[in-house]
């Protein structure tokens, strides 16, 4: 049973970015942490794709690059060390990114004291739609089990309830039966018009 999609919130969640993203496309992942989402989204995009992979800590950056070089079939990544919510200063390709991924929170096996922070997030989120295209999508993986997480939760969610629903489809997913606070995904698709 190893290939359930919902058994790891993050897996389901690139699974669903799997769904809008072509070989040759663009991809974000707003959050490298330990690299598993961009290493994914480097094999969709394949060879002549591109992923940019954000993280605020240098750590997090390392982590990513050493990963991709034992895994990656593609030398299609490009590494910022940076705030997700710079993403349109670096991604110029606007209107043409299938897919931003995030799994906000902080580093695992890294200092719990660094996390991500709902402000940046939404601002981060806001720079993403920017850079989207049509029929693209936005993931994020939220973690309520912190009240930082709580309130990064509820605050990322009641923006993107507000998204003009003539332009974005929302659809928030969660884990009931699961123990504690289990993490939670929303996910925002860019409507094809």
């Amino acid at each position: 049973m190893s290939d359930s999609i919902i058994r790891t919130t993050t897996k389901l969640a690139i699974t669903m970015a799997e769904k809008y993203i072509r070989e040759g496309g663009i991809a974000v992942d707003a959050t490298a942490g330990n690299g598993n989402d961009t290493l994914a989204l480097s094999n969709l995009v394949g060879a002549s794709g591109k992923v940019y992979a954000f993280d605020i800590q240098k750590e997090a950056i390392e982590r990513t690059g050493k990963l991709l070089a034992r895994s990656s079939l593609f030398d299609n990544v490009v590494l910022i060390c940076n705030s997700h919510e710079k993403i349109s200063s670096y991604i110029k390709e606007k209107g043409q990114v299938s897919a931003v991924v995030f799994n906000l929170g902080y580093l695992p096996s890294g200092n719990k004291n660094i996390h991500t922070m709902a402000e940046s997030s939404i601002k981060a989120i806001k720079e993403s739609l920017g850079v989207l295209r049509k029929g693209g999508l936005i993931s994020i993986v939220v973690y309520p089990g912190t009240e930082e997480g709580k309130n990064e939760r509820d605050a990322v969610f009641h923006f993107a309830k507000s998204l003009p629903p003539e332009k974005y489809h929302v659809c928030r997913c969660d884990t009931p039966n699961q123990p504690g606070n289990p993490p939670e995904i929303i996910w925002i698709e860019a409507k094809s018009l």
